[in-house]
């Protein structure tokens, strides 16, 4: 694979990384699409490219940094999310139970 191609798809991978970092499900996929971006990025200025091709290279490094920390925010986010969803959800249908019990219902 030639410099210009390991930095145009370090480039690539990054935007879509940081682009897809603040999409719940999707940040998932694009995390590791950041950094496949942050390692392509790395192996096309290790190659010593020359004009464009360091520009975008260096572009395409920068980006798959912003998007691995982003992704990883991103499922951070949403990790949380879910942990406080699970005791929100636990509370409530404790809530419900007593409220339940209260006027004589019973619910499983």
């Amino acid at each position: 694979m030639t410099t210009k191609n390991k930095s145009i798809v370090a480039l690539v991978c990054g935007i879509l990384g940081i682009v897809g970092g603040w999409f719940p499900i999707v940040c998932y996929f694009t995390t590791v699409l950041a950094i496949v971006g942050l390692v392509f990025g790395a192996m096309a200025l290790k190659d010593k490219p020359q004009g464009n091709e360091k520009g975008m290279a260096v572009a395409g490094l920068v980006c798959g940094i912003v998007g691995t920390v982003f992704g990883f925010i991103g499922v951070l986010c949403a990790v949380c999310a879910c942990v406080a969803l699970g005791a929100v959800g636990g509370e409530l249908q404790n809530a419900l139970n007593e409220y339940a019990n209260s006027i004589g219902m019973f619910i499983a």
